[in-house]
């Protein structure tokens, strides 16, 4: 008999039908809005070494202790759980910095040769700020690792600067450079704008990443940061951004409802580059303005073993005592099921009873 994934369909009815009351008894990571949760993004540190400005202080942060951390082999057993018994069909690794993590090769080889329900190995990518990318690209791609996703905000060395407290462009600009080599794509690159800062660079950005063959997205800045600086009038916005690229490139709207439950909005580019066409694609994840809850379909694991259910949750669920306690394959999975069946409708960023999470995006993973 097929492994049940999501929620029973009333005849004619165009998706899930919500089940309200007591978690219903599915295989899959499903909510109370009928979402199914098939995307994981497991953080591996909470530690970078980056201090982007819209991240975290100069200083750092007060970093995890080692003895909270998932051990290698626990990271394994939980995404095992995930593809092998919720139905989880891609893994993205993330931080903090997950290139600081030394045994990364290990776990994304481990995650690439295990198969999903439906017998398929999970796609497995990396979001990363590219340091130390350009010594490592060639063993994650040999271990299974299929694309990047890798951060940069600006191509100007001293803003790069400024807006990391490092002088570390050159080292990202060569960790994208090998990523390609390595067939690590689309190698997709994030960016934050920042007024008054870097928000002056955005055709600049596209113009360079369309000449690179990079996939450029657009990211609104989110009140994740640990200070409690952000402020949404001072947000760079979705259509900010594209008011800006317009005037220097063709923006043709992909499809209205194709994207799915990819977080950005994509438009494909066109670009007279001195007499040579360039084409490609942009996207904006306009989290803040333009929220995509209805159609989230991510699960989130913290280094320390905590289940949470969307980047903006303020509670979590810790899988990692369980699993320190001797808990089942089954318990495990069970309880997972448990704390997504909890997810809200969405985050309620424009709810003035809107509470920022305890814990930063770097403490998170993105």
């Amino acid at each position: 008999m097929p492994v049940q994934l999501g929620l029973p369909r009333r005849r004619g009815a165009a998706g899930p039908v919500p089940l309200p009351g007591d978690r219903p008894a599915v295989a899959g990571l499903v909510d109370r809005q009928g979402r199914l949760a098939t995307d994981l993004r497991v953080s591996l540190t909470d530690r970078c070494n980056l201090r982007c400005t819209y991240c975290m202080p100069p200083e750092g942060l007060d970093w995890l202790p080692a003895s909270r951390l998932l051990s290698d082999d626990e990271v394994i057993r939980l995404v095992t759980v995930a593809v092998q018994r919720l139905g989880v069909t891609e893994v993205r690794f993330t931080g903090g910095e997950p290139l600081l993590r030394k045994g990364l090769e290990g776990i994304v080889a481990a995650t690439a040769a295990l198969r999903t329900v439906a017998g398929e190995a999970p796609e497995t990518s990396l979001t990363t700020n590219a340091l130390g990318l350009a010594r490592r690209a060639e063993a994650l791609a040999a271990a299974g690792l299929t694309r990047v996703n890798v951060s940069l905000d600006t191509l100007r060395a001293e803003r790069f600067a400024r807006i990391t407290h490092r002088d570390r462009l050159h080292d990202v600009l060569a960790g994208l450079r090998a990523a390609t080599a390595a067939g690590l794509g689309p190698v997709k690159v994030n960016t934050v704008l920042l007024r008054g800062v870097n928000d002056d660079e955005a055709p600049d950005l596209l113009r360079w990443a369309l000449r690179e063959g990079y996939q450029l997205r657009f990211i609104e800045q989110m009140p994740l940061e640990p200070h409690g600086a952000w402020d949404r009038s001072k947000m760079v916005d979705a259509q900010e951004v594209l008011d800006a690229l317009r005037p220097h490139v063709i923006l043709t709207e992909e499809a209205p409802g194709s994207r799915g439950a990819a977080p950005a909005e994509t438009w494909r580019v066109q670009w007279d580059d001195d007499g040579t066409v360039r084409t490609g694609v942009v996207g904006i994840v306009a989290s803040v303005t333009r929220p995509f809850c209805a159609d989230c379909d991510r699960t989130r694991l913290t280094a320390d073993g905590q289940v949470r259910d969307c980047l903006f949750a303020t509670r979590e669920h810790d899988l990692r005592g369980m699993l320190r306690d001797g808990a089942s394959d089954e318990q495990l999975a069970d309880a997972w099921r448990t704390a997504m069946w909890g997810k809200l409708p969405g985050h309620g960023i424009d709810d003035p009873a809107f509470a920022r999470p305890t814990r930063p995006m770097s403490a998170i993973g993105g």
